[in-house]
């Protein structure tokens, strides 16, 4: 749909264009054809805008031509978090209409009781190692951490990662997991992506899931881990902080290190914090708001733009 010739072709099958993801790999003068092609048809562009900064890409400067195209020419901008529609109003002179990102587990596995373990349990998962992923300083961290606590660190990488001449290989990563697997306090799983109900199993029986972004503005992960009562420790890079309340933090040094003792401070709060999970019923209604929200932005994107 990202196509100007099937923009013209298809006008007359749709009333708003609705932009998430997707465009990566379009220059920005075709992302302004794209959007003259909608407004030349009488078809109002509305964008969401879920990243500030790309996550897949080192450089910024890429994401930014996209959004400096794209934000300017939407008729409707949403985002997930007051902070993120800050920064659009600082950066473009935009107003964004701020919803939040709704349930990523789906509704009948919200209420499902969590699995009881005697000893608390740290997750940092490396997936692929994409691009604003720094997790060797913060798993040297943990692992120096959890010695001290009666904790378990469960780190999980896909294949790719730790496999000599695949596209993702680290040769650093598989050399310090291998060094740690006679740990008996840690555990390496090296697995090829998971199904969803896998990553449902996965994260439900972490106590702590940690993500290690160098970068970033909102996150799905972290939804998820909502949804099944695991909590969050995150950089405070970008928005994480304000999807809920709840969320601990630790800050990046200048040398891409995380702030010493920051890390430890969140693990010894984890122990004596509460539940951190979103209910089956308030996903539903706030469902509903969300789906009330965009109903409402679409008649407004719709009167404003002439057929």
């Amino acid at each position: 749909m990202l196509d100007v010739e099937w923009i013209n072709d298809h006008a007359q099958d749709f009333d708003v264009f609705h932009l998430h993801f997707g465009f990566d790999a379009v220059a920005p003068a075709e992302l302004q054809r794209i959007a003259d092609a909608l407004h030349a048809n009488g078809k109002p562009l509305v964008y969401t805008v879920h990243d500030l900064r790309n996550p897949h890409q080192t450089d910024p400067s890429i994401h930014d031509a996209a959004l400096d195209v794209l934000i300017p020419s939407a008729d409707q901008l949403i985002t997930l978090t007051r902070g993120a529609a800050e920064e659009i109003e600082r950066r473009w002179g935009r107003e964004a209409t701020v919803i939040p990102h709704p349930h990523v587990v789906p509704l009948d596995k919200l209420n499902r009781p969590r699995v009881e373990h005697d000893t608390v349990t740290v997750g940092m998962h490396l997936k692929s190692m994409r691009t604003n992923m720094n997790p060797l300083p913060v798993l040297r961290t943990l692992l120096d951490e959890i010695r001290e606590r009666d904790m378990n660190l469960l780190v999980d990488v896909h294949t790719d990662v730790v496999t000599p001449g695949m596209t993702h290989h680290n040769p650093e990563v598989a050399a310090l997991l291998d060094s740690v697997r006679d740990r008996d306090d840690v555990q390496v799983h090296v697995h090829d992506f998971y199904t969803d109900d896998e990553l449902w199993e996965y994260i439900a029986g972490l106590d702590l899931s940690v993500l290690a972004y160098r970068f970033g503005t909102h996150s799905g992960w972290l939804e998820a881990c909502h949804d099944l009562g695991t909590r969050v420790l995150a950089p405070s890079v970008g928005f994480y902080h304000q999807q809920h309340p709840g969320v601990l933090s630790f800050d990046w040094d200048d040398h891409g290190q995380p702030v010493e003792g920051q890390i430890a401070e969140a693990l010894d709060q984890l122990e004596n914090m509460g539940p951190w999970r979103a209910t089956r019923e308030e996903r539903i209604e706030q469902r509903r708001r969300i789906a009330n929200a965009h109903a409402e932005i679409y008649r407004t994107a719709l009167a404003g733009r002439p057929s």
